[in-house]
């Protein structure tokens, strides 16, 4: 456990010796400054190519997620299933989500972040050859399960990557990019399964982890968990690489070194450690997104958008097809505007949009339910739909963004664990039991994701911070000394 931070403990972590590089919390501007530090570098080639290799993670996973809508018919023809088998296999990803949530911050720790990339690629693209080519249903479950495994992590890993790698000037247009790729991953899923047979669109679905397996020779490692492990060297080419073989990476450099030791001084890492009076209002941030983004209904709209929109009376390619385009623009709306209104203003406008689109789908199901307006009530579902599927997207990356930059390394694994468990456990529920409770009740089960999302609203607009524009070190040690 760590001991209570003394007036010592606080000056080694906010005024790291003379020199370059030092870290000084300012209490006006509630951060803390790199006295020294020149301007950032551009953008370099290295940094964007390990940022696309991170975001091919995120398009796996809106792969895996948008899988069963286009293929829920066919693969119960072929292999014989009924509703329920099917929904054990939809809700079975969410299962393996668990278990990759479990190991996922303690496996990133001890093996690196581009060593459980190359893991991860492994159990992908070994789940989709399993769906492929599956002729009974338990090789088509274990095959889902080895790809809800690889979410798991992925869903912590990638926006981490990134958030990592990044300089605080890109930080936040760069992990916008993961919700952009999921949101990908799902419209190929949505349109291509429209046309092609469900076998050869799990084919098509493992390509992604194919592409990253080639391409991880040639990113470096986080230059965080490089100074964690304390591979001095490997930091400074790692950075070199990032930046620019000509950049002055002395200032960036000492500054993560710095933080880094000052988190060792204070503390031995362990699992207890992130349940320190300072950790809680992050948690609660983190969890409580994470946790009321599940139960507002992500899951059944992502795994059964088809069965939706045939319920509702529209065509489901024609949904799909749309849907996808949706999601594409909205998906590129947000990477632009995240470093420019930053992640607050985004998250309201998303959550709140959840909020409505949930209660107009409800609407559309309870008129007809009624025959109350039969020709427009399949407006209000496709708007509906159509609209939650875009602010999700909008806001999807958010919570786990603001995972990687709350929390600083020591604890961040443990943290990354614990809310990506809870968060695809409240998922399993959702993605389960839906099939079924929109039978018992059509209508009343879309009042309650809107009730559910609405919490999100409430939650977003009275606790979360803004953090863009700070670096990790500024915002992670503003967090800490405001809790001491």
């Amino acid at each position: 456990m760590v001991q209570p931070a003394t007036e010592a403990t606080e000056s080694l972590l906010f005024r790291q010796g003379g020199g370059r590089g030092n870290l000084v919390y300012n209490e006006e501007n509630g951060g803390v400054g790199n006295e020294g530090s020149v301007a950032v570098s551009s953008v370099t080639a290295i940094l964007a190519l390990s940022t696309f290799v991170a975001a091919c993670i995120a398009f796996g996973f809106g792969c895996a997620v948008g899988y069963s809508s286009p293929t829920q018919s066919s693969i119960m023809e072929d292999l014989g299933l009924s509703v329920a088998e099917f929904s054990l296999f939809a809700s079975i990803l969410s299962i393996g989500g668990i278990l990759g949530a479990l190991v996922s911050g303690k496996m990133t720790d001890l093996l690196g972040r581009k060593l459980t990339m190359w893991i991860l690629n492994l159990f992908y693209i070994s789940g989709w050859l399993a769906i492929a080519f599956a002729k009974v249903p338990w090789l088509l479950d274990l095959g889902r399960l080895s790809l809800g495994f690889t979410n798991g992590i992925s869903a912590y890993l990638a926006p981490v990557y990134i958030a990592e790698i990044t300089t605080k000037n890109v930080r936040g247009r760069f992990s916008a990019i993961v919700p952009l790729m999921v949101c990908w991953g799902l419209s190929l899923m949505y349109v291509v399964g429209s046309f092609v047979h469900w076998r050869t669109l799990a084919l098509i679905a493992a390509i992604p982890g194919l592409l990253q397996l080639l391409l991880l020779f040639f990113i470096p490692e986080s230059p965080r968990w490089l100074a964690k492990v304390g591979h001095d060297k490997e930091l400074e080419a790692a950075l070199l690489s990032l930046r620019g073989d000509k950049a002055d990476i002395s200032d960036e450099e000492t500054e993560i070194k710095d933080f880094v030791e000052s988190l060792n001084s204070l503390s031995e890492e362990g699992i207890l450690d992130i349940f320190q009076k300072k950790y809680v209002r992050p948690l609660l941030i983190v969890v409580g997104m994470l946790v009321l983004m599940n139960l507002g209904g992500i899951n059944a709209f992502a795994y059964y958008s088809g069965v939706i929109f045939v319920s509702s009376g529209i065509s489901s390619m024609v949904g799909l097809i749309t849907l996808a385009a949706v999601q594409t623009v909205t998906g590129i709306l947000g990477t632009t505007l995240i470093d420019k209104l930053g992640r607050r203003p985004l998250l309201l406008v998303s959550s709140a949009g959840l909020c409505f689109s949930s209660f107009l789908t409800g609407l559309s199901f309870f008129l007809k339910e009624f025959h109350w307006w039969d020709q427009g009530s399949p407006i209000f579902a496709l708007t509906g739909l159509l609209m939650y599927m875009g602010m999700y997207v909008l806001g999807t990356g958010m919570p786990f963004l603001l995972l990687s930059e709350l929390f600083p390394i020591n604890v961040k694994g443990s943290a990354g664990s614990l809310c990506n468990f809870i968060g695809n456990i409240t998922g399993l529920f959702v993605a389960y039991y839906f099939n079924f409770l929109i039978e018992w009740n059509s209508a009343g089960i879309f009042f309650i994701f809107s009730a559910f999302c609405f919490a999100n609203f409430v939650l977003v607009a009275t606790m979360v911070p803004e953090t863009k524009g700070r670096t990790l070190e500024e915002i992670q040690a503003s967090i800490t000394h405001s809790s001491d």
